[in-house]
């Protein structure tokens, strides 16, 4: 279905509002986000995913509003992941609680950015070349097959290429500023800690992008509806960090689910030339395999 210029500039407009809001009403001054905050503002940010996906049911469909609903739990139960990479990071450069939320609403502010590069180049590959929703899925399975091993090794940030570049070409101080990302040090403008963690920050989002663009490019090629799932699972990630990362243990097999869901939907983009998967099925292996794995998770919790 085809959704008009105004349509887009008015959701993006609505977007752009929310994060205004957010970031110059209810975070203006920077603070460390209590676990009853966080849990208060994810509730919030789920509603209002729920709230346009009635938009899309009145206004386009059961079928578009199934699509929604699946391309936006992939993204979000996607994300999790990201969040304990967030978690790895903000642990490395020792960055205090109070800036977290501040370097995250910036992050996820360039993810917005990124993502809707990625998701309009992705789906205009497969539009012209058909052929490579082959390579997409076979992407996923190798990916999902990956993150069935076990990690073996911690990530050695200390030695990661993107922090020797980004400090190669970017003046830094380790010194922090309070929450500014540059500070002026005899007459010169150097990048504080914050903006470096943000770097890294940003480098993440990419990385998780190759994933999760194509994992809901495999559920729907119509923009609109990829865009949008992306924007809601993305917006709430601020919020659901701060409730996660104390329970990061709870969440022990969630990977494996995760691992699975991109198998399947890699399959599915394998086989959709030759069978078309009814979207039903789809959101009911995503969601049976989401909550065995979290329910498996919480008993080997209770287990230890």
């Amino acid at each position: 279905m085809e959704t008009s210029p105004a349509i887009w500039a008015g959701f993006i407009g609505f977007v752009f509002l929310l994060l205004a809001v957010d970031l110059g009403v209810f975070h203006k001054k920077s603070h460390t986000v209590s676990f009853k905050e966080s849990i208060i503002w994810s509730a919030v940010w789920i509603a209002l995913a729920m709230v346009f996906s009635l938009v899309i049911l009145q206004w386009r469909g059961e079928a578009d509003f199934m699509l929604f609903i699946t391309g936006y739990v992939i993204e979000k139960s996607l994300s999790v992941d990201n969040l304990f990479v967030f978690l790895l990071i903000f642990s490395y450069f020792k960055t205090p609680n109070q800036y977290q939320h501040k370097i995250l609403f910036y992050g996820i502010l360039g993810a917005l950015i990124m993502r809707a590069l990625f998701i309009g180049a992705g789906i205009a590959i497969i539009q012209q070349f058909s052929w490579v929703i082959y390579i997409f899925g076979g992407f996923l399975i190798f990916t999902g097959l990956k993150m069935l091993k076990p990690n073996e090794e911690e990530a050695d940030l200390e030695n990661n290429f993107v922090l020797k570049l980004t400090k190669k070409i970017i003046p830094s101080t380790e010194k922090m500023d309070s929450n500014h990302f540059f500070t002026k040090v005899n007459g010169k403008w150097l990048a504080t800690p914050l903006f470096i963690t943000l770097i890294f920050v940003e480098f993440s989002d990419v990385v998780f992008a190759i994933d999760s663009i194509p994992a809901i490019i495999g559920i729907t090629t119509d923009p609109f509806l990829v865009f949008t799932s992306n924007v809601f699972a993305i917006l709430g990630l601020r919020s659901l960090y701060f409730a996660l990362k104390g329970f990061s243990d709870m969440f022990h097999y969630l990977k494996y689910g995760l691992a699975v869901i991109l198998v399947f939907i890699g399959t599915k983009m394998c086989l959709s030339h030759f069978y078309h998967v009814p979207v039903w099925v789809t959101m009911m292996v995503i969601f049976g395999v989401l909550i065995i794995s979290m329910v498996v998770s919480i008993a080997k919790k209770k287990q230890l």
